[in-house]
């Protein structure tokens, strides 16, 4: 059974990486969000569509705050080291108490697709959710045409468990996605 930490289910703690900060969100990030929501690429796999002005990504640091304060699912800022500048988002889409679960997804600027970041930060969020929350199993979703979001969450030991068909409608369509998964006992495995 999934329980409550000390600080609530989703206190979304500011976490580290050595080139990342992940962290709550705020309106002052509302800038550097829509320089890579814009985007279309970035959009193309996502569950939202392209930012068209300023005032979405504000609608958007909103929506998370209001998401902190009552303690629902929730994702983190990723913020660069080097930069300063807010890059992407990783958080919790949805969870499970009965069956000690819950599913991820992030997103990233495209300027920095392919340089490991966001294994990095997938990585430290699962390490933390084992760590501080009472969860049995982590799983993230992709569009099947999307194989470097596979990638990545392979590479943070997550496994493959099999195609789900016309799974999510989006953009205009349905969408056949993979699912990924990893269970508290892969990390004994590991060791």
């Amino acid at each position: 059974m999934f329980r409550a930490n000390a600080n609530g289910l989703f206190s979304m703690p500011t976490l580290e990486t050595p080139r990342l900060i992940l962290r709550r969100i705020t309106m002052r990030d509302a800038k550097d969000i829509f320089a890579y929501s814009c985007d279309e690429e970035v959009a193309r796999h996502v569950l939202w569509t392209a930012q068209r002005d300023v005032s979405e990504a504000k609608d958007y640091c909103r929506f998370m705050m209001r998401r902190y304060r009552q303690d629902e699912p929730s994702s983190w800022g990723i913020e660069e080291k080097k930069s300063g500048r807010l890059v992407g988002t990783i958080g919790y889409m949805d969870y499970s108490m009965d069956n000690a679960s819950v599913e991820v997804g992030y997103s990233l600027a495209r300027w920095l697709w392919n340089g490991g970041y966001m294994t990095e930060a997938l990585g430290r969020v699962i390490d933390y959710t084992f760590e501080a929350m009472d969860i049995n199993r982590i799983e993230a979703q992709h569009e099947l045409d999307n194989p470097a979001s596979g990638r990545v969450m392979e590479k943070c030991g997550m496994r493959k468990e099999g195609v789900l068909r016309q799974r999510l409608y989006n953009k205009g369509h349905f969408v056949d996605v993979a699912l990924y998964a990893i269970v508290r006992s892969d990390l004994k495995d590991k060791a």
